[in-house]
């Protein structure tokens, strides 16, 4: 079987980082036997460039005829006016809903040799290895309406958060089947002191408990959950979160690990098809520059091999390649500490494939 994937490289750091990563599968590829096809397609701001449009249907149509997508940053100040009409963002909001994913995971683990890396105290980040499991097809970010507009008072805004009982079902159970095959507990993030979504989201998420007996559950409102990750983020292990708050601690979360370049991310819905992107952005100051982190990105197609290909064994043989990599001392900027050693996007994507081939 030849696995297609569908490639939105994106804009900024996206083509940089995304070549590495197709780089180090083509290495599998050969290593594992492991038949894989690539299709291009462009998504996000450089999608408005050329069609005026962030994601075109011939686009979209190539994203549901493959296995799994492979997507690079979108967006950027270029494309940042607010009353924009059309916005590099509306790629992957397209994206999520119509390939039916609703769950975003995102694995943060503190790698033990980046330690120093962080801000935070060493003693603090040793051993951490969370998921965080975002709902992503309700929520702030797709309610209605959602407009700007003229009042009695003047400029004025609306936003609005909406969430069924099957939404957040749905997003629970994926939590407590995850956390069945870890440490077997889940933390549920909310706000329901004070948001009527969130006492709807956490009377289903006790509901959902009930069928998970094994699993240890607890509630967590999202302001001090946001305290609790900086504190003690070795207390946790599958965080589930509504949309927006799941945006949020994941970014806060990445600081843990000492950079948003080294974290992956796959958005999956009910089978076995995902999309898979870093959580960082486009950083447009560093494009074209060979500075960037593309290890999140090959992280992202580590998950794309276990969870879309069922091929653990490329997949961990990915991970090792980058743990041996870090190992031995080196880094790209973001996470450059004393004595190590200074490398570029391509040149961390080579090392990788060295330790995949030498695998």
């Amino acid at each position: 079987m030849v696995y297609k994937i569908a490639v939105f490289a994106g804009d900024g750091i996206g083509p940089e980082v995304i070549g590495e990563a197709i780089a180090a599968l083509q290495v599998v590829e050969k290593t594992f036997n492991c038949p894989l096809s690539f299709e291009y397609a462009l998504a996000g701001g450089c999608s408005i460039d050329t069609y005026g449009v962030a994601l075109t249907d011939s686009a979209l149509r190539l994203a549901k005829e493959s296995d799994a997508v492979l997507l690079g940053a979108v967006g950027g100040p270029k494309w940042d006016d607010p009353k924009a009409s059309v916005r590099p963002e509306q790629a992957i909001l397209a994206l999520r809903k119509e390939l039916g994913l609703f769950a975003n995971l995102r694995p943060v683990r503190v790698n033990p040799h980046l330690l120093n890396a962080s801000t935070l105290k060493p003693e603090v980040l040793e051993g951490v290895d969370v998921v965080v499991v975002r709902e992503l097809t309700g929520g702030v970010y797709y309610g209605r309406p959602s407009e700007r507009r003229i009042g009695a008072a003047g400029r004025e805004a609306v936003d609005t958060i909406f969430y069924t009982e099957g939404e957040v079902a749905r997003l629970m159970r994926t939590s407590f089947e995850l956390a069945r095959k870890r440490r077997k507990k889940v933390t549920s993030v909310d706000k329901a002191n004070i948001l009527a979504t969130s006492r709807l989201w956490r009377e289903v998420a006790h509901e959902v408990a009930a069928e998970y007996p094994d699993v240890q559950y607890e509630d967590v409102l999202v302001d001090a959950m946001a305290m609790h990750l900086i504190r003690r983020p070795r207390d946790f292990d599958v965080i589930a979160a509504e949309n927006m708050f799941g945006d949020i601690l994941t970014d806060e979360a990445s600081m843990l690990a000492g950079s948003m370049g080294l974290l992956p991310s796959a958005s999956l819905g009910e089978g076995r098809r995902g999309l898979y992107e870093p959580i960082h952005g486009t950083a447009p100051d560093i494009a074209g520059q060979d500075k960037a982190n593309p290890l999140a990105t090959i992280l992202s197609a580590a998950l794309m091999l276990r969870l879309s290909f069922g091929q653990d064994q490329a997949a961990h043989a990915i991970e090792q390649a980058v743990d041996a990599v870090l190992a031995d001392g080196y880094r790209t900027a973001d996470i450059a500490q004393p004595g190590c050693r200074l490398v570029g996007c391509k040149e961390m994507g080579r090392l990788v494939r060295d330790r995949l081939e030498q695998h």
